[in-house]
């Protein structure tokens, strides 16, 4: 506070001797016979006590009207400095630039250093793949064409009908020993060897059948395999005496309706949820085998019984839409 006052009334004193040299100036210019009048203040004294130049002005400037533009130019939060410039000389500049001629004025600009400019990211585009649908994030750009097409039309599409769901309920199971893309390159191939998951024919396949499939290079499933896919399909016989149908039955565990998710990464996806936990169970007592609760949900998943495609994929408002449909029974 004392340091302050100190600085006002030497600006004060400064610009009073200032304006007193200026009018008897003028005054001996009119005159033209007495000599300039020196500065009050000799050069050195003001070079020690203000390092900065200043030039002389015909301003009829006020030292009180001065006074209040520095007094309002001081509490300007906006002007900040960080250079080695202390407040006063701030002050006595903006004080000499507002005085001076009028061809010779200059706004007055505070060096401001050290400030960093902070840049906001840019959004990222809500296609960023060039115009393409955005599918899951699973689907990249190395995923087979077979798996793309399964994905873009049958995973998440409801399923009625008793041999499709007899079908992704086998493929499911084949999960344990490979991944889907696997699978479907040699769906046709389990087509044709299980009479098209017709339950009814699969469930009377013998030996005979057994040692053939399984001895099949090309599908590559061992006997226990293909001996479990028969014996979940006499499972079926039984489920469609007491319930009419497989798919009647199934569909009854979700009321029905298919379950709609909105995710919106992969890794909310999940593996297993407490109704696949209940329907592997329930599996379980009525002897179906490979039937785990992971199994489980990747058959609920592909059989649309659930919709888990991501919320920022195409397929995910169009298989809501065949969700909301009324159920229908085939």
């Amino acid at each position: 506070m004392f340091s302050t006052q100190m600085e006002n009334k030497e600006i004060s004193m400064f610009f009073s001797n200032m304006s007193k040299a200026n009018v008897r100036e003028h005054g001996m210019e009119k005159k033209g016979k007495e000599k300039p009048m020196e500065s009050p203040v000799p050069s050195k004294s003001l070079k020690k006590i203000y390092p900065i130049g200043f030039q002389r002005s015909s301003s009829s400037l006020s030292l009180s009207s001065l006074s209040l533009s520095l007094s309002q130019n001081s509490n300007d939060s906006t002007i900040t400095d960080h250079s080695s410039t202390t407040p006063l000389e701030q002050r006595i500049s903006l004080a000499l630039s507002l005085i001076a001629p009028h061809h010779e004025r200059r706004a007055f600009v505070p060096i401001v250093k050290n400030v960093r400019q902070t840049r906001q990211p840019k959004q990222q585009e809500e296609h960023p793949n060039n115009g393409e649908l955005r599918r899951c994030h699973w689907i990249t750009k190395n995923s087979d064409k077979v798996y793309i097409s399964f994905h873009d039309e049958q995973w998440g599409v409801p399923v009625y009908d008793d041999n499709q769901l007899f079908e992704l309920l086998a493929l499911s199971g084949m999960l344990m020993d490979y991944n889907w893309t696997e699978i479907l390159k040699k769906k046709e191939l389990y087509r044709e060897a299980f009479a098209g998951f017709d339950p009814e024919i699969v469930a009377k396949m013998g030996d005979k059948e057994i040692n053939e499939i399984s001895s099949n290079k090309a599908i590559m499933l061992v006997e226990s395999r293909v001996r479990c896919i028969i014996h979940n399909a006499k499972c079926i016989q039984k489920i469609v005496r007491e319930h009419g149908s497989f798919s009647s039955f199934m569909w009854g565990y979700v009321n029905h309706q298919p379950q709609i998710n909105k995710y919106k990464y992969p890794k909310n996806v999940p593996l297993r949820t407490p109704k696949a936990e209940a329907i592997s169970k329930d599996l379980l007592k009525r002897g179906f085998r490979f039937v785990g609760p992971v199994i489980v949900y990747s058959f609920m998943q592909a059989a649309g019984l659930t919709i888990d495609h991501l919320i920022g994929c195409f397929r995910h408002k169009e298989c809501v839409a065949l969700a909301e449909r009324p159920w229908r029974h085939i």
